[in-house]
Order: structure tokens, then C-alpha cells, then sequence
């Protein structure tokens, strides 16, 4: 049996071309969706709540986020009661990183 080890992104594994964009959007929706069950919220409660169609709503929350922007799911936490912080770091040698804590 061979066990191959990740590199921490499974967009940039499986060879996806916006792999970070991808995996930030995971993280995000991933924090939204843990939110609405915390609050107990159906989807129609939270897609009106949120400003965006049901559909689309379930769409994220199943993982098919190519259509919603960044900036619409940092929204939809503020919307869920996160207050959002966007802190730019210390110069370093490459490139930087984006990391959803």
C-alpha cells in the first residue's frame, strides 16, 4: 500500500489552478456553516439573514463556492455576528500566506 502525504492544500494536490483561492473559500464557508448550526438556523432563515438566494446559500454550504467572492463570505460572517479583522503581517523573504484563524 502507498500513502501519499498531503501538502496541507487538497485544491493544490489534486492540481487545481486557484488552489488558494479555493482552500481560503472552504475555510470561510466552512466557519459560516458551523455558525448557522450553532444559531440553529434553517436555510431560509439564514439565507435571508445573509442576503443571498437559498440556493446559492446551499450551494456554499455543499462546497460549490466558485460563484460567491471572498468578500461576500466575509459578509456573511459579519452577518452571523464575527466581527471580521484584516491584519497585514511583517515583510518576509516570498510570498506571503492567507490564513483564516
Amino acid at each position: 500500500m502507498n500513502i501519499e502525504w498531503g501538502g496541507g492544500n487538497v485544491y493544490a494536490d489534486i492540481g487545481v489552478s486557484d488552489a488558494e483561492e479555493m482552500l481560503l473559500k472552504a475555510q470561510l464557508a466552512s466557519r459560516i456553516a458551523g455558525m448557522i448550526q450553532n444559531k440553529g438556523l434553517t436555510q431560509s432563515q439564514s439565507a435571508k439573514l445573509l442576503g443571498i438566494p437559498q440556493p446559492k446559500l446551499s450551494l456554499m454550504l455543499r462546497g460549490q463556492f466558485r460563484g460567491i467572492s471572498e468578500v461576500k463570505m466575509l459578509e456573511c460572517l459579519a452577518r452571523l455576528g464575527r466581527d471580521i479583522q484584516i491584519v497585514i503581517g511583517p515583510e518576509h523573504a516570498g510570498i506571503g500566506n492567507i490564513v483564516v484563524v
